[in-house]
């Protein structure tokens, strides 16, 4: 969380007055992918504080936004260091900068480029953008990559609580014998280690075809999916009514922690705005958490109320 550069004006290769002069976050990552996207090209590069926040989620937070970009111009002197009055700023900081603001207190005009800096040598040389220029995909593949990351950090949780399950599942079951206390308190720890699973690495990788708008509908349902499947596995249980309490514990659970390791997603996908997830966050996060604190009352009394 700390991977940010000096903001300020930098030189890529050996601009002079009339070089372009692209704008971008200080997010080191954001600055390396533009370089990368621009080789033997001589410009100018001015990195605005977004606080090492990438592009879109620093316009959305308001750090990469109208004032940050008028001080930055000032700060770096640029209008005495190049002729021309163009700023070419990327599509998706857009939310966070207002074009016509921008123009009446610093006198630069504000072009917006493409989507990705992949596309920059092409518009550099039209200043056009193609309408595929223009859209953010997010394909299977796109969704991918960013897995990880969710999952890293859900586990850095998870794995916490699945230790606690599992010592508490073999505290409550001692009674069954140490064979059963062990095989109850592994299937509760693969339980969470598979929620998390769920909410974190299946729901993005289905993300388009699972029901409802909400990432936390999205993730709900495919818990809910998943609890179908634990029932099956455990329908002996559940038959003879040893384990009802603890399947009605894990009906709770398992929803609303996959529901809301889903809704982590948001920060990382195109498929919804701030005003969406603040909306969002209103009414699901007091339902997950209200669910989990049910199911981890029946879970635990089902251990420990036989």
């Amino acid at each position: 969380m700390h991977y940010g550069i000096d903001p300020g004006l930098y030189a890529l290769g050996e601009p002079g007055q009339t070089s372009p002069v692209l704008v971008t976050a200080n997010y080191k990552m954001s600055f390396d992918r533009l370089r990368e996207a621009l080789p033997g090209r001589n410009l100018w590069i001015l990195v605005l504080d977004t606080k090492g926040i990438n592009v879109w989620c620093a316009a959305g937070k308001g750090t990469f936004g109208t004032q940050e970009l008028v001080s930055r111009i000032e700060s770096s002197g640029l209008e005495k260091i190049v002729s021309h009055r163009e700023l070419i700023l990327p599509q998706l900081s857009g939310p966070g900068v207002s074009a016509h603001e921008v123009k009446r207190l610093s006198g630069f005009k504000v072009i917006y480029g493409p989507v990705r800096a992949a596309d920059l040598p092409v518009f550099l040389e039209t200043r056009k953008a193609e309408p595929q220029m223009r859209s953010k995909t997010f394909n299977t593949w796109e969704r991918t990559v960013l897995i990880p990351i969710e999952l890293v950090s859900a586990l850095k949780v998870g794995l916490i609580a699945m230790a606690l399950f599992f010592v508490l599942s073999l505290l409550g079951n001692t009674g069954d014998g140490w064979t059963n206390a062990m095989n109850h308190g592994l299937f509760s720890a693969s339980a969470v280690l598979m929620t998390i699973l769920v909410g974190a690495a299946f729901t993005p990788l289905l993300l388009p075809w699972l029901p409802g708008r909400a990432f936390s509908v999205k993730g709900c349902s495919l818990g809910f999916l998943f609890f179908a499947s634990l029932l099956v596995f455990r329908w002996k249980d559940w038959v003879a009514g040893t384990g009802r309490l603890e399947m009605l514990g894990w009906l709770f659970l398992i929803p609303a922690l996959s529901a809301y390791l889903a809704m982590n997603f948001t920060g990382a996908s195109s498929y919804t705005s701030l005003s969406g997830v603040k909306k969002e966050m209103r009414w699901a996060l007091p339902l997950e958490i209200g669910a989990a604190a049910l199911g981890l009352g029946l879970w635990i009394g089902s251990n420990f109320m036989r």
